[in-house]
C-alpha cells in the first residue's frame, strides 16, 4: 500500500496526515513537493490542510495551479483515490475535482473546535468503516469552510448520494446551531461522481489517537486502507 501526501507552501497538516495515515498503513506515506511534476506510483493521494500560498488570491486557487496538480488530476480521473482535507478540499474544488466552492464562514470568523458529523453515505472507500447515520466527532479549523453550490447542483449531489458528511448535533439532528460555517444544507464533505475523491473540511488526522482525545479519525483511516487493499 503506497500513499502520497502533497506538500504546498503553507501546508501545516501534512505531517499530521503522514503520522496518522502511517499508523494505519504500517509505514509512512511519501511526501510530495508541490513543485514536482510527477507522482510516484501510488494507491492514495492526500491533499492536506493548511494555508497554501497564505490563502492569497482565494483559498486553494494558487495551489490548484501547482505543477504536481496536473498529475494529481490525471491520477484522480484514472480512479486513484484522493482525500482532500480542509485546505485540500478548497484546492480540489479549484482544480475541478469536486463540485462547489468554499466561501468565507458565515460568521466571518475563524472557527476552531470539535464538531459532530453525521455519516450520510458509507458506500465509499473513505467512509467504509461507518454506517449510514453514524455520528462521529472531528475537529475543524478554518476561515473559509462555507460550502456553496447552487440549488440545482445541490439537488444533483443529493440525488447521486454524493454528500459524505453533514454537520449535526450529538444525536445526529440537523440545524443552524450545529452548522459552524453556514455551509449549504449543512454539508461537511462531498464525493465526486465516482466516490473516488472525498473533500471534507473537518480534520480526521487530528483525532486519530487516544492521546489526541479520540479515534474517530483513525477508524476512518483504517477503513480507508482496508478498503483500498
Amino acid at each position: 500500500m503506497k500513499a502520497s501526501v502533497i506538500v504546498f507552501p503553507g501546508s501545516n497538516c501534512d505531517r499530521d496526515v503522514q503520522v496518522a495515515l502511517g499508523a494505519s498503513i504500517g509505514h509512512a506515506p511519501s511526501m510530495i513537493w508541490h513543485g514536482d511534476s510527477n507522482l510516484p506510483d501510488t494507491d492514495l493521494i492526500v491533499l492536506p490542510g493548511g494555508f497554501s500560498y497564505g490563502d492569497y488570491l482565494r483559498s486553494g486557487a494558487m495551489a490548484a495551479q501547482s505543477p504536481i496538480m496536473r498529475d494529481v488530476v490525471s491520477a484522480a480521473r484514472r480512479g486513484t483515490p484522493v482525500l482532500a482535507i480542509c485546505n485540500g478540499f478548497q484546492v480540489a474544488t479549484e482544480a475541478g475535482l469536486l463540485p462547489g466552492a468554499l466561501m468565507r464562514n458565515a460568521s466571518l470568523r475563524f472557527v476552531c473546535r470539535d464538531v459532530s458529523l453525521r455519516v450520510e453515505n458509507p458506500a465509499s472507500s473513505f467512509t467504509s468503516a461507518f454506517s449510514k447515520g453514524d455520528v462521529v466527532r472531528m475537529p475543524i479549523a478554518h476561515h473559509d469552510g462555507n460550502y456553496f453550490l447552487d440549488d440545482v447542483g445541490l439537488d444533483r449531489l443529493e440525488d447521486a448520494d454524493q454528500v459524505a458528511f453533514r454537520y449535526c448535533g450529538p444525536g445526529g439532528e440537523l440545524g443552524a446551531t450545529h452548522n459552524p460555517n453556514g455551509s449549504a444544507r449543512h454539508i461537511a464533505g462531498v464525493f465526486n461522481n465516482g466516490r473516488t475523491v472525498l473533500g471534507m473540511m473537518p480534520h480526521p488526522e487530528r483525532l486519530a489517537d487516544t492521546a489526541l482525545g479520540g479515534i474517530d479519525g483513525k477508524i476512518m483511516f483504517d477503513g480507508l486502507i482496508s478498503s483500498i487493499h
